[in-house]
């Protein structure tokens, strides 16, 4: 933890200012104690800020970002998917992120962080799991990304510091996906900009091979279940390349297999195209809670603490405005 990051630390039940209380370390902090009102302690363990004493729900996703902590990293695989994804969903780059305090709400193991600071912001990438350990490892050298372990439904940051907010691919595995857009807006300062990215729901989602499974997977230990991916991919990533590259017929065996075999990555090496369709098969099978959503529901939802909403896409939705 760089101690300029207490400028915007703040204890997340009472918007407190923190205080730092031990350490090791001279900057980065590697270890030591966050101090609040009423002796609330807070550990640094890692170089990390821990706020959150367990998981909760999000345990399977700390497995697979440290178990495939650089899949999806541009830098790791020379390749720009995260890159253009964050482009294209959040519509920000280096003239509005720089110099800015940007929340990553949902960081994983780095890889829309890594972007953003590349484009100059000071990123705060939360993750409520143990995810963040792999940030750190792979992000941790740069001087302006701050990991922190924390519950984005209660960040622990002084809002009126933040200038944007982004999630991407997050709220639908929260417990309730409308409810944490709406608080993550209420936590930003007026003015502040935000962007969400979530799955969407349509009349055929409920038709989706991953929902006729996730019954039973959700429910089996998330690394007995990821054994069994691993120990199925050797069959089955040769056998959906295959058919998933079929003509109109490859979209039918992608909605009705639920394996994540992405064959228009041609660009990518073999190997790691081998790792994602593990990592995203266990991303769609493994979560606690899938919970898709309308544009509508969205825009329900976000208005009346607005004063712009707009889609830049409604299927998956993607959401970007401004807090009132």
């Amino acid at each position: 933890m760089r101690r300029r990051l207490l400028e915007v630390l703040a204890d997340p039940g009472t918007g407190e200012p923190l205080r730092l209380g031990s350490e090791t370390g001279d900057d980065p902090i590697l270890e030591g104690e966050l101090l609040g009102p009423g002796g609330a302690r807070y550990p640094i363990v890692g170089g990390v800020p821990r706020f959150t004493p367990t998981q909760d729900y999000s345990g399977s996703f700390g497995l697979q970002w440290n178990r495939f902590a650089r899949v999806q990293l541009d830098s790791a695989t020379g390749a720009t998917y995260s890159r253009r994804r964050f482009d294209q969903e959040t519509g920000w780059g280096a003239d509005e992120l720089r110099g800015k305090w940007v929340i990553d709400a949902g960081c994983g193991s780095g890889r829309f962080a890594e972007i953003a600071a590349s484009y100059g912001a000071e990123v705060l990438a939360v993750d409520l799991s143990s995810a963040v350990d792999a940030a750190q490892s792979n992000l941790g050298h740069l001087p302006n990304v701050h990991v922190v372990q924390a519950d984005i439904r209660a960040l622990p940051f002084r809002s009126e510091a933040i200038s944007r907010l982004y999630s991407l691919g997050v709220l639908q595995h929260t417990p309730d996906p409308l409810a944490t857009a709406r608080a993550l807006v209420e936590f930003l300062p007026a003015g502040a900009e935000f962007a969400f990215t979530i799955y969407a729901r349509r009349r055929r989602t409920a038709l989706y091979s991953k929902y006729w499974v996730r019954p039973l997977t959700r429910r089996l230990p998330p690394d007995r279940l990821l054994r069994g991916i691993e120990r199925a991919m050797p069959v089955v990533f040769p056998v959906t390349s295959t058919l998933f590259s079929i003509p109109r017929l490859g979209r039918l065996f992608q909605f009705v297999i639920p394996v994540a075999n992405y064959v228009d990555r041609r660009d990518l090496p073999r190997h790691v195209r081998y790792d994602e369709a593990i990592l995203d098969t266990f991303d769609m099978l493994a979560p606690t809670y899938d919970s898709p959503v309308t544009a509508d529901e969205v825009e329900r939802a976000l208005s009346p603490v607005t004063t712009r909403v707009e889609f830049a896409s409604r299927v998956p939705v993607v959401v970007r405005g401004v807090r009132a």
